[in-house]
């Protein structure tokens, strides 16, 4: 019988109501490989058949919420169509996910570390939180739906700013733009997040869900096809020699700098 993924780097707990993830990755600052986008992505869709899961968690430990994909991981899984890799399937998971999904970030959120808050429901952000998204950088595109869904909240003049520029922004632009629900001192992110849960658990459950459901109802579909023509897009790049020698040069570059 073929076993769930399993990945040391992410750690997946339930208890009382709540199924807790964290990425656990902090000597690479949470940079998420193939094997943890497996493990990610069977944790989501198990709690949509779980009556006791209520509220799904995410969070890092170390100096970062996420730093995006393990670049020398996910080169060596060339993806030739969106159907072929782990990454995908949590997009689609995401998409679909009908639990109240919560987020509490801090440190850096690079690439899919910003684009995957698209798809919570609220998302706690320490005040030093700095989001990035450097897919043109390397040569490579937008996932996540994050070409439909960042423009919606931001509008088209400051995504551009995010997406073409790759320019960074931190907490507070996050909560003006509606990417963060509460900002928060970085000492005070896990009481932050735990009083939030605690108000969703104490409400009924059939009620939660449902209002959910009807959240999500309308837009699931355009989501998706924006996921499958971003993933469709971003194979393409992967694999061409633009993109390869901007992961090399910025691979290249890593090695130089100090940790």
């Amino acid at each position: 019988m073929k076993g769930k993924p399993v990945s040391e780097h992410v750690r997946v707990e339930k208890s009382d109501g709540v199924l807790a993830i964290t990425f656990a990755r902090p000597e690479r600052r949470n940079a998420i490989t193939i094997a943890m986008y497996a493990v990610l992505a069977e944790a989501i869709e198990s709690a949509a058949t779980d009556p006791e899961v209520r509220v799904i968690t995410l969070r890092g430990e170390g100096q970062d919420f996420a730093a995006g994909n393990d670049l020398a991981d996910f080169l060596t899984v060339v993806p030739r169509t969106n159907e072929e890799i782990p990454v995908w399937r949590l997009l689609r998971v995401l998409a679909e996910n009908e639990v109240p999904l919560l987020a509490a970030v801090h440190g850096n959120c690079v690439g899919i570390g910003t684009t995957l808050l698209l798809h919570c429901d609220v998302v706690i952000a320490a005040n030093d939180t700095r989001f990035s998204l450097p897919f043109v950088d390397l040569g490579l595109v937008p996932e996540a739906a994050s070409s439909l869904l960042l423009p919606r909240l931001a509008g088209r003049r400051r995504t551009a700013r995010y997406l073409l520029l790759c320019e960074p922004f931190g907490a507070d632009e996050a909560l003006a733009i509606g990417l963060a629900s509460y900002v928060t001192a970085p000492d005070r992110l896990r009481e932050a997040l735990s009083d939030v849960v605690q108000r969703l658990v104490a409400k009924p459950a059939g009620a939660l869900r449902a209002a959910q459901h009807l959240l999500r109802q309308g837009s699931r579909e355009e989501v998706l096809e924006r996921m499958r023509l971003e993933s469709d897009a971003f194979a393409e790049r992967l694999q061409s020699d633009e993109a390869k020698q901007a992961i090399n040069s910025f691979l290249e570059g890593r090695k130089r700098r100090p940790t």
